[in-house]
């Protein structure tokens, strides 16, 4: 069977949650034995995401394969259960390098390289090789940004063409605003984008309306009437609190049936086993939900805490260690910087915590209050859980105030230093360029029995994602491990991997465990955190 196509649009503004209604529809099919994956389509120049500042695109979220993209693509991965190639993460500046590039070859002799037929032919060419590849189904397209924006024009274009050639279900995103003063919700700005759709060619089939509250049917009548279809492919898509519960509401309200009809597809599984799979997805989310359990109070020691979308992974990994361990997940957000201060009191601001974690990050900014945050943790018992940077400064301020390595630090912040515990890769200082050079992708690791680390683990080798440039510097592993700081996994290569403290529960890895945790899999060092952290709660109750 040939390929289908859903393509999903955004109309009105960014930031919507185009991501979350493709996973969903992706979840979905995938329920009913569709062989369907989601492709994410950028309009920036930039080749991928790995040089993008966390404050304006959010988090980088790297792949198996060493690709860093969009962190839609961390939404796909938890709501699949399935480890996402580079190949469906297309950008304008993949797109334009490929041109540029054919070009150059003499692919276009004779001819003067235009948006259209070249590059709109590039990216019908592309979107079908990738389903050819991978063997789908059903491909879904995101098409990022806003109809209307110049940056994904072309490639709109590229989607009406796609649809002259092959089967497309085309869904629009859009915003129904409710005015307080009014109290009538407003379609108007839905059927203004809905016209500057069809003027690009395009006749949407489904509608998906982001509400606050849920759309009305009144509402729903006069956008169908509009977008020229049924009421039943008006969507309500209101604030559900927890994403995951997405996939069920819009299968209540049969969008998946909707699509399924209009590619002309059929189930591939029993109803009872679809009902199973739907049935566990929403226990899934019921646990996820529990307001009668106890809560557990984690603060996220960032420098990017201003924008919550640069640790949406951290987050979100959280979460599902906390659903696992039965536990209410309370975050308190902590900017690094406001710590740097000496008078400011850290027992006061970490009064009400259960646990702390240090994230990733890049560059000088708010370092000194992590590792403030980390030493507290350190004197007071309080569980610790640091991410690539945060095992980084974990080893930094273990040896400063326990080996007494004056001013230790990572030569990333201070090229002099004299005890340069974290150091540059093998390697890394003679790399070029920025984009696509660290160190990056899936890596394995051995873990040491009778460690924190192989507790949660269970296995001696283990598979966890990268992205880092600095690592632990292996001429200092004897003198950290004499004063009790336990190396508890190290590379194939030799490399510190995870380090542990031997008097509570401190843990710090290299690794990215957030990356590959989903709801069904919590990453087991975020559920030995959580677990360490509910003990820490269960103790100061007594």
């Amino acid at each position: 069977m040939p390929t289908k196509y859903v393509v999903v649009l955004g109309s009105l503004l960014s930031g919507l949650g185009k991501g979350v209604v493709v996973a969903s529809i992706a979840k979905l099919l995938s329920m009913r034995g569709i062989r369907a994956l989601p492709l994410k389509f950028d309009g920036y120049l930039n080749y991928d995401c790995g040089t993008m500042n966390p404050f304006r695109h959010g988090e980088v979220f790297v792949l198996d394969d060493k690709s860093e993209v969009d962190m839609d693509f961390g939404t796909y991965e938890r709501f699949l259960g399935t480890s996402m190639k580079g190949e469906f993460s297309l950008t304008g500046g993949k797109i334009f390098s490929a041109i540029i590039e054919k070009e150059r070859r003499g692919d276009f002799l004779g001819s003067d390289v235009q948006f259209v037929p070249h590059v709109t032919s590039y990216i019908v060419d592309y979107l079908k090789g990738v389903s050819s590849r991978n063997e789908l189904d059903v491909l879904i397209i995101e098409v990022g940004g806003t109809v209307g924006d110049i940056e994904n024009h072309y490639f709109l274009e590229a989607m009406r063409q796609l649809a002259m050639k092959e089967d497309v279900a085309f869904i629009d995103v859009t915003y129904v605003p409710e005015l307080g003063s009014v109290g009538e919700q407003k379609t108007k700005p839905t059927q203004i984008a809905l016209r500057n759709i069809m003027q690009l060619g395009i006749q949407p089939d489904v509608i998906v309306c982001r509400t606050e509250h849920g759309l009305s049917d009144a509402a729903k009548a006069k956008i169908a009437m509009f977008a020229n279809l049924d009421n039943g492919a008006v969507i309500d898509d209101h604030d559900v609190g927890n994403i995951y519960a997405l996939p069920v509401h819009l299968a209540d309200q049969g969008l998946d049936k909707y699509i399924m009809a209009r590619l002309g597809l059929r189930d591939r599984i029993s109803p009872s086993a679809l009902k199973k799979s739907m049935a566990e997805w929403s226990a899934l989310c019921k646990a996820m939900e529990n307001e009668r359990a106890p809560g557990v109070c984690i603060a996220i020691v960032g420098k990017y805490t201003k924008l919550h979308d640069a640790y949406a992974s951290i987050k979100e990994a959280l979460y599902h260690a906390a659903a696992k361990s039965s536990v209410r997940l309370e975050l308190k957000w902590v900017d690094s910087e406001k710590l740097e201060g000496k008078s400011l009191d850290l027992g006061e601001v970490f009064s009400d915590v259960n646990g702390i974690l240090v994230p990733g990050g890049f560059g000088r900014r708010g370092i000194e209050g992590m590792i403030r945050a980390i030493s507290y943790a350190r004197t007071t018992g309080v569980p610790y859980l640091g991410i690539c940077l945060g095992m980084q400064l974990m080893a930094v301020e273990f040896a400063r105030d326990v080996c007494h390595l004056a001013k230790a630090n990572s030569t990333e912040f201070d090229a002099g230093t004299r005890y340069n515990v974290i150091d540059l890769l093998p390697g890394q200082a003679d790399a070029s360029i920025k984009g696509g050079t660290m160190r990056l992708g899936l890596q394995a690791a051995r873990v040491r029995r009778g460690t924190l680390a192989h507790k949660a683990y269970g296995t001696g080798i283990v598979h966890e994602r990268h992205r880092h440039r600095y690592e632990f510097n292996s001429s200092y592993e004897k003198t950290l491990a004499s004063k009790g700081l336990v190396i508890s996994a190290v590379t194939l290569g030799g490399l510190a991997e995870i380090i542990e403290w031997a008097s509570s529960f401190g843990i710090g890895t290299q690794a990215h465990p957030e990356l590959r945790s989903n709801p069904m899999r919590p990453a087991p060092l975020f559920s030995a955190f959580i677990s360490a952290a509910k003990a820490q709660m269960a103790a100061r109750k007594t």
